[in-house]
């Protein structure tokens, strides 16, 4: 049990891994965090197109991005195959991460590839495969239970995938229980209403703008979290979340896999400075400090990553809000150069300020639109 005097307490907590067993890996040096170009969100039918992952895998390249993700049914490629993906993907210096579900006899799911990950024997050959061909990682999906044999196999996977040099995201899956520690290929797992609600839930638009207020102190604050965030376009049903609240989950939520779920359009509408900061948001943070937040309503979070904090906040509520952010903690005693994108006039708006700051003047005044936000970087 986690308890604090202060929401932000918990956020900043790392009892979940320290009362985790220590790692279990000799060798960690081909595990690499990174931001992925994924298909599926925009058109959940572009597995079976290879010409299509070709266009995520530029959109990776063009973004800096280290990773692109062909997910479901990338078996039945009706266009194309996976080698000719791969290959592309190689000559771009993209990596390559391939979806696969988890049945097996606990789930009927009839996405393929199915029934490669519960066998153990089955298991480890088709991961000696997949990095011989020169796959980075897998995506297990549709876990559906907390039953015992269940938690075995994650447990399993992880060790199969660490013995072939694989990385591991968990879909369909339970909370993180610290498993990163011991396996520290697990990047990332899901246990969360992400952004792909948007296609099968009405009521989502209206929830989500709260719940992302909430999952930094719940959720998120047990274990990275694949929340599949900058959905700038629409889907089946409408966002009502602005831009620059977009902008700021990639912050806001931790996750050793960055899985940005729009298509190469999406950021190409975007201002170019908007595009400049998503290629260089990092995945990989060295501390997290909570500015100020009430889980519900807002949330203002700043993370550090080498020399430089990332600073975040949205809006959960209906109405605008302007915040006096005060950054004097983050400052060791220096003077800082803060510069951020914050809401402009209406949903798909996004405005660059900057700012000087130094420990007597540490208080910037930011504007936030209804269901808003806004994302910046603090220089030295």
């Amino acid at each position: 049990m986690i308890v604090g005097d202060r929401p932000g307490a918990i956020v900043e907590s790392t009892l979940v891994t320290d009362v985790a067993p220590p790692c279990r890996l000799k060798q960690t040096d081909w595990i690499r965090p990174g931001r992925v170009a994924w298909s599926w969100w925009s058109d959940p039918k572009s597995p079976l197109d290879a010409e299509k992952q070709k266009r995520f895998i530029d959109l990776a390249a063009e973004m800096g991005w280290e990773y692109v993700l062909v997910d479901a049914n990338w078996t039945r490629m009706e266009r194309g195959n996976l080698f000719e993906v791969l290959e592309y993907a190689k000559q771009k210096g993209i990596g390559v991460w391939l979806w696969y579900n988890s049945g097996g006899p606990h789930n009927v799911v009839t996405e393929k590839p199915r029934g490669m990950m519960f066998f153990r024997s089955v298991r480890r050959f088709e991961m000696d495969w997949l990095k011989k061909i020169g796959v980075c990682g897998v995506k297990v999906d549709f876990f559906q239970s907390d039953k015992q044999e269940i938690f075995r196999l994650y447990q399993e996977i992880l060790e199969d995938a660490a013995r072939a040099k694989l990385m591991v995201n968990f879909h369909g899956c339970t909370l993180p229980r610290g498993w990163e520690r011991a396996y520290p290929n697990l990047m990332s797992m899901e246990a969360v209403r992400g952004e792909e609600c948007y296609i099968y839930d009405s009521e989502y638009p209206d929830r989500a703008p709260v719940q992302n207020t909430i999952l930094p102190f719940t959720r998120n604050a047990v274990g990275p979290m694949d929340y599949t965030p900058c959905g700038f376009t629409d889907r089946t049903y409408r966002r009502k979340t602005t831009w620059a609240h977009e902008l700021a989950l990639t912050v806001l939520f931790e996750s050793g896999l960055l899985h940005f779920c729009d298509a190469p359009q999406g950021y190409h509408q975007l201002p170019e400075f908007a595009r400049a900061f998503l290629q260089e948001v990092p995945v990989v943070w060295d501390e997290v400090r909570v500015l100020d937040g009430e889980p519900g309503r807002f949330v203002i979070l700043a993370r550090r990553a080498g020399s430089k904090w990332y600073v975040a906040g949205v809006n959960g509520t209906s109405q605008p809000q302007r915040w006096q952010v005060n950054l004097s903690f983050l400052l060791s005693g220096r003077k800082a150069m803060m510069r951020w994108i914050q809401d402009g006039k209406n949903r798909t708006e996004v405005e660059r300020r900057s700012a000087e700051v130094d420990p007597d003047h540490s208080v910037i005044s930011i504007s936030v639109l209804p269901r808003g936000g806004f994302v910046g970087v603090l220089s030295p």
